[in-house]
């Protein structure tokens, strides 16, 4: 079981779930612990929407509606997180973005089973959020 607060149902798809919908919840990296990943916070900014999947041999690449006021955070190469799973940004544009899925990926999460038109559960990088918001606040002190 897991607690969530009325921001996590405001923000996220989590008050859709049913009795016995699969979720997906990791532990964090423990502080002075080697980081072999991206930053993520376990914070939900927003959602999407799984609009195509194409699967091939060896990976699937899977597109996802991005919302106008996130899609500033989203490059390609950088990192995202998707239901909670962090992962790396194929292709980047205004309105979507790609990502691809290794087997592991597709057999141990929910984006294993999600199909095209399904909510997920978005996580923008958390730099990019406080460069802006530096950067916002230098060009507000006249520098």
């Amino acid at each position: 079981t897991a607690d969530v607060m009325a921001e996590t149902l405001k923000r996220s798809s989590l008050g859709a779930l049913t009795v016995g919908s699969r979720v997906n919840l990791e532990r964090p990296t423990a502080v002075g612990a080697r980081l072999g990943g991206h930053i993520v916070q376990g914070h939900v900014d927003g959602t999407g929407e799984i609009l195509a999947r194409t699967p091939s041999e060896h990976w699937e690449i899977v597109k996802i509606s991005l919302p106008a006021d996130l899609s500033r955070y989203v490059v390609e190469k950088g990192s995202i997180t998707v239901d909670g799973i962090s992962l790396t940004v194929v292709e980047a544009a205004a309105d979507h973005f790609t990502v691809s899925l290794i087997p592991t990926t597709l057999a141990l999460t929910t984006l294993g089973v999600k199909q095209p038109g399904d909510p997920v559960n978005l996580e923008v990088d958390v730099i990019a959020k406080y460069v802006e918001r530096l950067l916002a606040a230098g060009q507000g002190a006249g520098r």
